[in-house]
């Protein structure tokens, strides 16, 4: 008769096998033998916030240059000045225009002098002219031949009142183009601004080249654009009109909003991004071109998420999953973790809305485990 072998195996005598042994058996006794909560995923239409970088220019800046070239003669602005439309910023002095523009008035009184003469022979010749017509009443006074003389002499000299008028003219109208000029000696503000940069001191030589330093900059202050390179996929959001919250780290815990305004209606390729504007009052000046303001952009679209409770989503080292419960018995799913929503965590798997998952998952309720749930809302409130 063959002897039984009635020595246990060598694997239930390691030390290490009956306490993973009692874990196991304690977590399936626990989904057998009570009851779980469990919620349903809910489907939402896409609809939160995203946090985009922005940065605050003027709404207007112009780099303010001499027009015509010159000394600088005096500056009545500095960086920080604010100032309003018109207002005198500095003033230039040029000799050799004003030497041009006295040559100018000479020319201009030299032919003035000259339609003086020119209308007293004019009225000489025709003074002449007049009595010997008179004479000519008289037969035989005075010859045809002188008459008709005469009068061409009147043509001839109002023809030269009518040339040297055109050399008056002439001459004014150059006075008044050096005179229209001179104008630009006086820099003023185009607008209404802040003076940012002052590049210029008294005796300084400015000239009109467009590589050289601007005298000024000007920009505005109590209106900024604040430029926010929206992501391709995030354009959905972009609606004219909308009012955007954003913040900056000069004043933690402040929200601050802007009207978007304008968009480029084109995506950088190099950026994949949409530039849009938004217009900023900044009544206060609180606010400063160059900031670096946090905006929260709305996203919107057609399609919907998941959501799940965060205690919902289990992660291991290989691995994110939610359990969903089907027909009574666990099921891992594999997911991917979205934004916060809330109370909520956006998911995307295959899940669908109503789908009932465990509300607090874990790796020891394997595949296959048998499960008593009780349906709980997914969130708080």
């Amino acid at each position: 008769m063959k002897k039984l072998n009635t020595r246990a195996p060598d694997e239930l005598l390691a030390p290490n096998f009956w306490p993973a042994a009692l874990v196991i058996l304690c977590t399936v006794s626990s989904a057998f033998g009570q009851t779980m909560d469990a919620v349903r995923v809910i489907s939402r239409p896409l609809d939160r916030k995203v946090q985009l970088p922005g940065e605050f220019v003027p709404y207007l800046s112009v780099p303010i240059h001499a027009k015509i070239p010159g000394f600088v003669d005096k500056v009545e602005v500095d960086r920080g000045s604010v100032v309003k439309e018109g207002q005198l910023l500095a003033t230039i002095v040029a000799p050799e225009l004003n030497a041009q523009r006295a040559e100018a008035k000479a020319k201009v009184s030299a032919a003035q002098s000259q339609k003086v003469e020119a209308e007293a022979r004019v009225a000489a010749v025709q003074s002449t002219y007049e009595r010997m017509k008179a004479a000519a009443a008289t037969p035989g006074v005075i010859a045809g031949n002188e008459l008709i003389q005469a009068e061409k002499q009147v043509d001839v000299e109002r023809a030269k009142v009518a040339a040297v008028e055109s050399s008056v003219q002439a001459a004014q109208e150059a006075l008044n183009t050096i005179e229209e000029i001179q104008v630009y000696l006086r820099v003023t503000a185009p607008f209404s601004g802040v003076i940012t940069t002052r590049n210029v001191h008294p005796g300084a030589l400015v000239g009109t080249a467009r590589d050289t330093l601007p005298m000024f900059q000007l920009e505005t202050q109590h209106r900024l654009r604040l430029v926010v390179p929206v992501p391709e996929t995030d354009v959905g959001g972009i609606v004219k009109g909308g009012k955007i919250a954003f913040t900056v780290p000069a004043y933690p815990g402040e929200t601050f909003y802007g009207i978007l305004s304008r968009s480029a209606q084109s995506i950088d390729p190099k950026t994949r991004s949409m530039p849009v504007e938004l217009d900023v009052s900044n009544p206060n000046g609180r606010l400063a071109a160059g900031m670096y303001p946090a905006v929260m952009w709305p996203i919107h679209g057609n399609r919907s998420v998941l959501l799940v409770p965060p205690t919902s989503i289990v992660t291991t080292s290989e691995r994110t999953f939610v359990i969903r419960v089907s027909g009574g018995a666990a099921e891992w799913v594999d997911v991917k973790k979205g934004p916060t929503q809330g109370d909520l965590v956006e998911i995307v798997g295959p899940l669908k809305d109503g789908d009932t998952v465990l509300r607090r998952g874990s790796d020891e309720i394997r595949q296959g485990t048998h499960v008593n749930v009780r349906t709980v809302p997914a969130a708080k409130g």
